[in-house]
């Protein structure tokens, strides 16, 4: 799966090329976001707005990589068309997740609350 990667002050902004995020791209997405939290990552925003369809093996891979930051870090997530946002909702992961439209203010809100833990 192919992902692009930039640095926003202490944000880390991850956004998938693919539009598909299913069984066929989860293993792969799961393994980038673990060696991205191994470099020690801890605030980053998932931007989705490249991703048209997501099954449960995609929405797996989001939610281990979550739980690999542990407590130590947050994932928030932006960008998400409709059909995508349906996905979270039936599943209630748009109760986990942070879940906002704007890249811009996804990343505000981390570095927001990066800054009130320390």
């Amino acid at each position: 799966m192919q992902i692009e990667r930039r640095q926003v002050e202490d944000v880390l902004v991850v956004m998938p090329i693919e539009p598909r995020l299913d069984a066929r791209g989860a293993v792969s997405f799961k393994e980038t976001m673990g060696n991205f939290i191994k470099e020690g990552h801890s605030q980053i925003v998932l931007n989705l707005s490249n991703v048209e369809f997501i099954d449960s093996s995609g929405l797996g891979a989001i939610v281990s990589s979550l739980k690999a930051l542990g407590l130590k870090g947050e994932m928030a997530i932006c960008g998400a068309r409709d059909t995508v946002l349906t996905m979270f909702k039936l599943t209630r992961m748009d109760k986990v997740f942070r879940i906002l439209k704007e890249e811009r203010e996804t990343i505000a809100a981390l570095a927001t609350s990066l800054r009130s833990s320390n």
